[in-house]
């Protein structure tokens, strides 16, 4: 299952609920995102990413983007 490399956000399982509150088995996925960092050895490695993670990492300063 993906997960964000930063955060360990996953996707989250629960019921959709109809009017009648039938319940049904959904899923809401992390809006996750491939991108190319450099990791702490300093090399470049391909991973999932949070866009809200990304967009304040980058903004921090505590992801490099590749």
């Amino acid at each position: 299952m993906k997960a964000c490399y930063v955060t360990g956000v996953k996707s989250m399982k629960g019921h959709k609920r109809s009017h009648s509150l039938h319940a049904t088995n959904k899923t809401w996925k992390a809006n996750l995102q491939k991108v190319t960092i450099i990791n702490e050895k300093g090399e470049e490695e391909r991973v999932f990413v949070s866009a809200r993670a990304l967009k304040r990492g980058v903004k921090r300063g505590t992801i490099k983007r590749a």
